[in-house]
């Protein structure tokens, strides 16, 4: 067996189970590791031997799962997610992707009282009280803009699917 195999045949198991405590999803912490096995064999001669094998790696998997929740493509998640939660179905799963790749087109379609509570909500993480304060705004009224804002992205959404809306 080479070093290479050794090398992931002994930390891979670990490693997976760390990324998902970040990501809560099986199939992503597969990727974000194999990005990290991929990163550590092309900079090998950069590790020192200052900690172990182990403790590095963990530690580029801990880093490469908070790059993650920190992308753009986590957070069209969460918002999806949070617009259409329901379970999917095998056909849900196509619609899913075209709905995703125009989630960012509605969003920044919205007007601007609506699309900046969502993008600190859900893309900065900002709680209520938080962005309450940036905006300078009653709490309530950042909850009614969220909500809003919410709903007219789910308006978009089933405009595009040819659903009739109802107000």
């Amino acid at each position: 067996m080479s070093t290479i195999d050794q090398i992931i045949d002994e930390h891979s198991r670990y490693l997976v189970r760390i990324a998902y405590l970040y990501v809560k999803n099986w199939s992503t912490a597969e990727d974000i590791v194999q990005e990290v096995f991929v990163t550590y064999f092309q900079k090998s001669d950069q590790f020192r031997n200052m900690a172990s094998l182990k403790t590095y790696l963990t530690k580029i998997t801990a880093n490469r799962a908070k790059d993650y929740l920190r992308s753009w493509k986590h957070k069209k998640d969460v918002l999806f997610d949070t617009i259409f939660v329901s379970t999917k179905g095998a056909e849900e799963v196509v619609l899913e992707k075209e709905r995703l790749a125009t989630l960012e087109k509605n969003l920044f379609q919205l007007p601007l009282k609506y699309r900046e509570p969502l993008i600190l909500f859900y893309y900065d993480e900002q709680s209520i009280a938080e962005i309450a304060n940036y905006l300078q705004l009653n709490e309530n009224t950042v909850k009614t803009r969220l909500r809003r804002g919410k709903q007219q992205l789910k308006e978009f959404f089933e405009d595009e699917d040819g659903e009739v809306t109802s107000n």
